[in-house]
């Protein structure tokens, strides 16, 4: 059997100034207790965009707007359920929102706004999930968010 493949997609949401980021719960087998990108996997016969609006309604209460596509990564993983290899490729995209007020989900144990000089000091920490980091890294931060 080949392999198996996956696409994700992710919003880096900017409000006045500051990035939105998730706190995956603490009991999680991927990245627990690391902060990420909000977003999610597409589901069968689901447009990406579709997908990145759900995952974001879901896992914030926010209802997004799309702006430009940010940066493609690969994020390769296990899956939980099922033990299987999956190759993901996961499109990160800029998105923005008319509020900064967030209702997480079951999904993470909390939220915070972080400033780009925040944001420097998780990657310095190595206090974001493997996707985000290749994220953030392979753009310059400061950029055009």
């Amino acid at each position: 059997m080949g392999d198996m493949w996956g696409l994700t997609a992710r919003g880096i949401c900017e409000y006045d100034g500051k990035i939105l980021l998730l706190k995956v719960r603490s009991r999680s087998s991927h990245d627990a207790e690391k902060w990420e990108i909000p977003g999610g996997k597409v589901k069968k016969g689901e447009f990406f965009d579709q997908a990145l609006k759900r995952e974001f309604i879901e896992e914030t209460g926010l209802e997004i707007n799309i702006e430009s596509l940010y940066n493609v990564i690969q994020n390769d993983y296990t899956a939980c359920k099922t033990n299987e290899k999956v190759k993901s490729i996961q499109l990160i995209m800029k998105v923005s929102s008319t509020t900064d007020h967030v209702e997480i989900s079951e999904e993470h144990d909390e939220y915070k706004w972080f400033t780009r000089e925040e944001l420097g000091e998780l990657i310095d920490g190595e206090m974001l999930s493997k996707a985000a980091m290749n994220s953030f890294k392979k753009v310059e931060l400061g950029g055009n968010l």
